[in-house]
């Protein structure tokens, strides 16, 4: 209900004298918080191990970094440029933004205790900054009270590669908290010992830029709040009927199919957010939508479509059309250095080439039916994938349609229905899982504690094919969501399945989610908020629902 205050409300009635009577009784009862949420860990995504302790940490404003590897001091790109990103994080409050002169000038006024906390020694076992699927992200970090002969306390990542150290800074972030009271950074509930690596690999956000236009400022702050739920992999869904928005030197008329010339995407920009990612742990998989969902490749190139009044699918009887797929496919490759490339094959209607002329009698010609036509475009952009040296992502339609054709590397993307994956591997494929029933962020009904729950290793029993699940995806399709509202509904359901996707099943099979995860899951919303994140509330039904009234962000 809409409640307008129009006029000055200076006037008690006997009831509403009584009601402020009891809001004000209310007011000095001490809020009192259940044992279970007083115990639990406000760390999201969960970590795999951890012991805490009961002492508090001070944190120094002016925190330093070390980098050690090999024994002797390191260099790494990643984790300096890192570093000083969760700095600017934890001492938003703290005087960072005055310089390291100020936070001295305030310790000297105030007379504050030396901090305990003055270096974070990041370790490293290897300086190889490549980033592939199935890069180690595991790491250690043990935040404790100096021994007898140290003074202050002491703060270490140790990681196999930058990346795992990278997940190690996010959790180390998410430990520190601002006192408000002493104006201090703290790490509570010292001394931490926490071991942690994913459950799985792949832990993927797809993002639409097709059906909107997204500027390259907002994919960054997706990519930036990914990082902080310890995702992997964004999947861009750059190209689909309605615009062709990217750039491809070798065919520059495709980009004609973009919605104007202020909405596209220059090679230098794909540059941009690849090496945006990359900096923060992220893999970026493109996707090219093959045969269907392609109407917009013949505004630069008419002979794509079938024919003029019958655009889709691509025009399977041309040896041009598979000139071109080679030729984006050519010139993506110097761009996507990801081992993974998404080529479709979803939602493929044949009438187009049943009813076209030329296109029939091709047919015909090759023996083929419709069926047929389809197995073999599939297969042949595979086969120019593959000589690219990418590995095939194809949706789930292809396996269910033509399961014994397809390159055995292929990459099956369950989004139709339950079972998929289950079928998948149990015939020797890789799956991707991404149930539109429950990961699908653009259908707003569903609730976080559906996505939450959601397991893509449900009906999965044998290890040898648990090991086929590469892991599994939440997908932001954009035919109604832009640039005003893409992050209110990607957050923070997003964030419930990058803890299933991260965290150890035993630790995401709660009894009783409103009291082990809802908490915790409140309060990262809310950090993301503090860090410019526009996540929407939790418990709202529907994802971009504004709070129904005055609140705490906690219990929105």
């Amino acid at each position: 209900m809409m409640m307008f205050h129009s006029k000055p409300r200076t006037f008690f009635s006997p009831i509403s004298s009584f009601i402020f009577s009891i809001i004000i009784f209310l007011l000095f009862i001490p809020i009192s918080f259940s044992h279970e949420e007083q115990s639990l860990t406000y760390l999201w995504p969960l970590p795999s191990n951890f012991t805490s302790g009961t002492y508090s940490l001070s944190v120094d404003p002016s925190l330093t970094h070390s980098v050690i590897g090999n024994g002797s001091v390191a260099y790494s790109e990643v984790l300096d440029s890192a570093f000083e990103r969760y700095r600017r994080i934890i001492f938003k409050h703290a005087g960072f933004g005055f310089g390291k002169g100020f936070g001295r000038k305030l310790r000297g006024s105030f007379s504050v205790v030396p901090y305990d906390i003055t270096t974070l020694n990041i370790v490293l076992h290897s300086d190889n900054e490549e980033l592939q699927l199935g890069v180690d992200e595991s790491y250690t970090l043990v935040v404790s009270k100096g021994n007898e002969s140290s003074v202050g306390g002491e703060a270490t990542i140790e990681a196999n590669t930058a990346y795992g150290a990278l997940r190690g800074l996010e959790t180390f972030s998410q430990l520190c908290s601002f006192d408000y009271t002493t104006k201090t950074v703290q790490i509570h509930k010292t001394p931490w010992s926490i071991q942690d690596k994913p459950r799985f690999a792949y832990r993927g956000l797809m993002l639409d830029t097709s059906r909107h236009y997204l500027p390259i400022s907002v994919i960054k702050q997706v990519i930036e709040s990914m990082s902080y739920a310890k995702l992997n992999v964004l999947h861009w869904h750059i190209i689909d009927e309605e615009s062709f928005p990217l750039e491809i030197p070798t065919y520059p008329n495709l980009w004609k199919g973009s919605y104007t010339k202020w909405e596209r995407y220059t090679v230098e920009d794909a540059y941009e957010i690849v090496n945006f990612a990359q900096m923060r742990g992220i893999n970026v998989m493109a996707e090219i939508d093959v045969p269907g969902h392609a109407e917009s490749w013949g505004a630069g190139y008419p002979d794509l479509w079938p024919s003029p009044s019958c655009k889709e699918p691509l025009d399977v009887s041309k040896t041009f059309t598979f000139d071109v797929i080679s030729g984006i496919l050519s010139d993506m490759r110097k761009i996507f250095p990801f081992e993974l490339f998404h080529l479709g094959g979803d939602e493929v209607h044949t009438d187009c080439w049943s009813n076209t002329t030329h296109v029939k009698e091709w047919l015909q010609k090759q023996n083929m039916t419709t069926k047929d036509a389809y197995e073999y475009f599939v297969l042949k952009a595979q086969d120019i994938a593959l000589s690219k040296n990418w590995t095939p992502v194809n949706w789930e339609e292809t396996f269910n349609t033509f399961p014994s054709k397809l390159h055995p590397e292929t990459v099956v993307h369950n989004w139709l229905v339950s079972g998929v994956c289950a079928k998948a591997v149990a015939k020797g494929f890789r799956c991707i899982f991404s149930n539109q029933g429950f990961w699908y962020l653009d259908h707003l009904d569903v609730p976080w504690d559906e996505v939450y729950t959601t397991e893509p290793l449900e009906g999965i029993h044998k290890d040898s094919e648990q090991k086929l699940i590469l892991g599994g995806e939440v997908c932001m399709w954009g035919e109604t969501a832009d640039a005003s509202d893409v992050q209110q509904t990607i957050w923070p359901r997003a964030a419930a399945a990058a803890e299933r996707l991260w965290s150890p099943r035993d630790s995401t099979t709660a009894k009783n989610l409103n009291v082990t995860v809802l908490p915790r899951l409140q309060h990262f919303r809310c950090m993301l908020n503090r860090r410019g994140v526009p996540a929407a509330p939790v418990t709202n039904f529907y994802a971009r629902r504004a709070p129904d009234g005055a609140g705490s962000c906690y219990d929105q």
